[in-house]
């Protein structure tokens, strides 16, 4: 339950801290004094989204505060889920900075917005005026059902497997998109796979290829050069070999008078040798060239076949297309993954459509199963309000397939006056029978479903008198079981508190400013004769005001 709520710089209030306690606490207050100021602080800390135009000073910060005490709510697991430090008091906080941005913190850890909405939804249940209108929403009338029949978790695991389940039937569709744009492409990678392989080409093969293809060319002009080389060598009549053997004589016979001319005739043996190896060489290499026309074209047209798929998927060298073969490969194994991939999908669509099934009719037979009895209590305690003719009646529409909100609609029907058939809330109650239908819906719920806090925003609209002090019995009730808050305009409520607060303007020469404090007894004798009263608290109106607390 709140134990602390501390406000700076919000809106009008500059520094306000209050501490609450158990059971019913009741806030009052004049028209504009700044109730609702109070309320939009505590919507901070539970989740809502703020701008700049929450600073009473837009220089400072604003920073909103509340703890709240959780023990035996079973909240570690929530903690321990999200890596949070849980303690027995857990602190949430909102800062909002001079540009309008916030920060959000749950036992002073940072924490996104949503995380820290989640937690408040789990620790405070907030009814305003505006809640009223809820009641013709479906995804409001299915909550209150399923939290009745004691369904919400189950509901809850149901609603996100239909949501991946939505998801699941997207990806389908994407993928199936995908596979069908890609069908054509597909046959023209498969066309130009089945050509570049049945080329069977290798890495290294075009330069092999034009290097013998040019020998080939000029077959005559090599066979010529080697010739006339050989014969230089030694065929001729006058050679290189011939000549060094001269030279080799002449040196060996006058080498023995000089020791320097033995080592060059030495060298010129050796060149000697090289020289008759490169002659057998040039005239082995002569005698096995030779002309090749059907070499010469297989090279050709080897060639051409090779130049023409380099052009064609503009490559320059084999090797690029033996990578491109690779990557057409790589592209038709992806569709083939991309099949599974679909088949797979389609798989787990069909078991989980199959759960989701069994699950929404499991619930399907909760929410029938506990509908009259919901219904009944509800009139029960409409009449206890001063409601007797009042019919309410919860109508559940089978639906053949599944959706968000299970295997059904459900929709709830009104009739405040006997004569008239229940209809769609909206369009048959007044602003007080709104009032009071919900506080009997909340009040049913909240007592099988116990949340820490529950705050209500002037559930006493469009009431009074009697059925004024049976809505704050009905509150004083709820307050046996959980926190209970209530901002009221009514003496009846507010004699029902066991705590009494009043919201007060204070105004200097330059500021005016919302301060809140928490009142004795003989305050609250006063506060509620005020209540009362016009202008002047009478006599009687004190009287009264006793007798209210009294009661």
């Amino acid at each position: 339950m709140l134990r602390k709520l501390s406000i700076d710089n919000y809106i009008l209030i500059h520094d306000l801290e209050i501490d609450f306690s158990p059971g019913l606490s009741v806030i009052t207050g004049e028209t504009g004094s700044g109730k609702s100021i109070l309320l939009g602080a505590m919507n901070l800390i539970l989740g809502q989204r703020a701008d700049i135009s929450s600073l009473l000073d837009k220089a400072g910060k604003c920073i909103v505060e509340g703890s709240f005490l959780i023990k035996g709510y079973e909240l570690e697991p929530f903690f321990s889920l999200h890596d949070l430090d849980y303690d027995e008091m857990a602190v949430l906080r909102r800062e909002i900075n001079q540009s309008g941005k916030s920060r959000a913190f749950i036992n002073d850890t940072p924490v996104n917005l949503a995380l820290l909405k989640e937690l408040g939804d789990k620790l405070v249940n907030i009814h305003s005026q505006n809640s009223v209108v809820t009641l013709n929403d479906t995804d409001f009338q299915i909550a209150i059902l399923d939290s009745y029949a004691l369904q919400t978790e189950a509901f809850k695991v149901y609603q996100q497997g239909f949501r991946h389940y939505c998801r699941l039937i997207r990806e389908v569709e994407e993928n199936r998109q995908k596979e069908a744009k890609s069908k054509g492409e597909l046959d023209y990678f498969r066309y130009l796979l089945d050509e570049l392989v049945k080329a069977g080409l290798k890495s290294g093969e075009q330069e092999e290829a034009e290097q013998r293809l040019g020998i080939i060319s000029h077959t005559e002009e090599i066979k010529s050069g080697l010739f006339h080389a050989a014969e230089k060598t030694g065929s001729a009549e006058v050679n290189i070999l011939s000549l060094l053997s001269e030279v080799i004589t002449g040196l060996t016979s006058v080498s023995r008078y000089h020791p320097a001319i033995e080592n060059l005739t030495s060298r010129l043996k050796n060149n000697q040798i090289d020289i008759k190896d490169i002659l057998k060489e040039t005239e082995k290499l002569e005698d096995e060239i030779h002309y090749d026309p059907g070499e010469s074209l297989r090279l050709t047209q080897r060639l051409d076949l090779i130049y023409n798929l380099e052009k064609k998927h503009q490559a320059r060298t084999v090797e690029e297309l033996l990578f491109i073969i690779q990557d057409i490969e790589n592209k038709l194994n992806e569709d083939d993954q991309l099949e599974l991939k679909i088949k797979s999908l389609e798989a787990e669509l069909a078991l989980l459509h199959k759960r989701l099934k069994e699950e929404a009719e499991l619930i399907s037979t909760a929410r029938k199963e506990i509908r009259k009895k919901f219904e009944q209590e509800v009139e029960n305690r409409l009449a206890q309000l001063g409601m007797p003719a009042s019919r309410f009646m919860v109508e559940i529409s089978d639906e053949k397939e599944i959706s968000i909100g299970g295997l059904e609609k459900v929709r709830f029907l009104f009739s405040a006056n006997k004569g008239i058939s229940p209809s769609e809330v909206s369009k048959v109650a007044s602003g007080g029978e709104l009032s009071r239908l919900m506080l009997t819906i909340k009040s049913m719920v909240s007592r099988k479903n116990l949340l820490p806090t529950i705050i209500f925003d002037e559930i006493d609209s469009g009431v009074s008198g009697d059925i004024a002090g049976k809505v704050g019995t009905i509150l004083k009730a709820m307050s046996a079981e959980m926190q209970v808050i209530v901002i009221t305009h009514l003496p009846q409520i507010a004699g029902k508190g066991s705590h009494h607060y009043n919201v007060y303007k204070s105004e200097s020469k330059d500021i005016t400013m919302t301060l809140i404090r928490k009142l004795k007894s003989n305050e609250r004798v006063e506060e509620i004769a005020k209540m009362m009263s016009n202008e002047k608290i009478t006599a009687a109106a004190i009287r009264t005001a006793r007798e209210l607390l009294a009661s």
